[in-house]
C-alpha cells in the first residue's frame, strides 16, 4: 500500500472507475430473473451495454501496461520479468480464492440434508476442490497481462500491430473450422477447455461446459490487451490533447466499423471472445476515452467523475473487495420469520421489492452495493491511499 503516484491520467482513471463501477453494478442485481435488459449479459450473439465493461477495463489494462512497462524502458531484465510474473501469478491466485469462496458456501448449504456436525460440513466444504472453477475475470486478467508484458518487453513494438492482426484471424480460422460459433460442447473453444481444465472445473452456461473466461478464448483477449497497448503507446508520445483526440476518434471508429462490418461473417460474441468483439469493444472503448479527454482534460468539466475517480484508483483491490461482499451478502445465512435467508434476500425481497417492485428493486439494490463499495474507495481516494495488486 503506497501514497497515489503524481501524474496520473485521468480521463484514464474516470474511464477505469466507470468500467469497475459497471462491473461490480452488473455482478450485483437484486435478482437475476428481475433485472433490466441492457443490465444483462447477451445469451450468445450480440452485444447489451453490460457486454462492454469487462472488455473496456482490459483495454484500459493494455494502456496501463505501456504505462508501467514504459518506466523500464520495456528492456527484459530479470527484476522487470520476475515483477510481471509475481502480478500475474498473485492476481491469478485471488481469482481463485474468490471462486473457492463461493464455492465452498455453495457446498456447505448443499451439506445440509447429510445432517452433518458443524465442523465436518464446515472442513468437507472447504476442501471441495474437486469442483474448483480454474478460470474467471481475475484469471483472464492475470494470464492476459501476463501474456501482454512480456510481449511488450520481448518484441518490437512496431510488430505488436502484426501479432494482434494474426492472432485474431488465426482464433477466426480455429472458430469457423472447429463449430466454435456454435452453443454447444462439440465446439472447438469447449473442447479444448474440457480437455485441460477438465469439465469440473468449468463455468456453466445454460447447463453446457462452456467457460466465457475459457483458456482458448483467452488467446484472442491477449491482442484485446495489445490493442490497448498500441493506444497507451499513442497516448503517451502524443502530447497535445487535441491530437491525442483526434488520434484516439480515428482509431476508435476504424475498429469499431471493422467490428461490426465484420460481425456478418464471424458473430460479435463475448462468451467466446470473437475477433470482432475484440475490435468493436476496443473501438467503443477508444471513443469513449477521447470524448473523456475532450470533457476532462480540454474543457474542464471535472467534478462529475469524482465519483468514479475514487474506483479508478484503486479498481483491482474494489473489485475483488465487491467480489467478496457480494458472495457475503448472497451466501451467508441468518435466520429470519423462522426460516434462514441472505442479506440480500433480506435486503431485496424484504425493504425493496414490496415497495418499489421486481425491476426497480432489483436496480436500487445494485446501486446499494455500488454505493457502499464507493464508500470505501472514496476513503482511499481521499487519503492519497494506492494498493496495488
Amino acid at each position: 500500500m503506497t501514497q497515489k503516484p503524481s501524474g496520473r491520467l485521468l480521463s484514464l482513471d474516470v474511464l477505469r472507475g466507470i468500467t469497475i463501477a459497471g462491473m461490480i453494478m452488473v455482478n450485483n442485481s437484486g435478482s437475476g430473473e428481475y433485472t433490466y435488459a441492457p443490465l444483462k449479459h447477451v445469451a450468445w450473439d450480440g452485444l447489451t451495454p453490460t457486454d462492454l465493461v469487462f472488455p473496456f477495463f482490459m483495454f484500459i489494462m493494455g494502456i496501463s501496461t505501456y504505462i508501467s512497462l514504459r518506466k523500464f524502458n520495456f528492456e527484459f531484465n530479470t527484476p522487470t520479468l520476475l515483477k510481471i510474473l509475481k502480478r500475474t501469478i498473485v492476481i491469478f491466485l485471488i481469482g481463485l480464492g474468490l471462486s473457492w469462496l463461493g464455492l465452498s458456501f455453495r457446498t456447505y448449504h448443499m451439506l445440509e440434508p447429510d445432517n452433518l456436525g458443524f465442523w465436518e460440513r464446515f472442513f468437507r466444504a472447504i476442501t471441495d476442490f474437486g469442483h474448483l472453477r480454474t478460470l474467471g475475470v481475475m484469471q483472464r486478467l492475470a494470464l492476459t497481462y501476463g501474456a501482454a508484458s512480456i510481449i511488450a518487453i520481448t518484441v518490437k513494438h512496431k510488430y505488436i500491430p502484426y501479432i494482434i492482426g494474426t492472432t485474431l484471424l488465426a482464433y477466426f480460422l480455429l472458430l469457423a473450422f472447429g463449430n466454435g460459433f456454435e452453443k454447444s460442447e462439440d465446439s472447438i473453444v469447449s473442447i479444448v477447455d474440457q480437455a485441460i481444465l477438465g469439465i469440473n472445473h468449468m463455468y456453466k452456461d445454460s447447463g453446457l461446459a462452456i467457460d466465457p473466461e475459457g483458456l482458448l478464448s483467452t488467446i484472442p483477449a491477449i491482442a484485446h490487451v495489445l490493442i490497448g497497448f498500441c493506444c497507451g503507446a499513442l497516448i503517451m508520445n502524443t502530447k497535445d490533447n487535441d491530437k491525442r483526440i483526434s488520434q484516439l476518434f480515428i482509431v476508435g471508429t476504424i475498429l469499431t466499423f471493422a467490428g461490426f462490418l465484420l460481425s456478418y461473417g464471424c458473430p460479435i460474441n463475448k462468451k467466446i471472445w470473437t475477433p470482432t468483439f475484440v475490435l468493436a469493444t476496443c473501438g467503443l472503448a477508444s471513443l469513449l476515452l477521447a470524448l473523456l479527454i475532450w470533457i476532462i482534460d480540454i474543457k474542464g468539466h471535472r467534478k462529475w467523475s469524482v465519483f468514479f475517480e475514487s474506483f479508478g484508483v484503486n479498481p483491482l483491490f474494489i473489485y475483488v473487495m465487491a467480489g467478496v461482499l457480494g458472495t457475503l451478502a448472497y451466501q451467508a445465512v441468518f435466520p429470519y420469520n423462522g426460516e434462514y435467508i441472505s442479506a440480500k434476500g433480506y435486503i431485496y425481497s424484504v425493504l425493496l421489492q414490496p415497495y418499489l417492485g421486481d425491476y426497480f428493486g432489483a436496480l436500487i439494490y445494485a446501486l446499494i452495493f455500488v454505493g457502499i463499495c464507493w464508500v470505501v474507495g472514496n476513503i482511499l481516494y481521499k487519503k492519497n491511499i494506492y494498493i496495488k495488486i
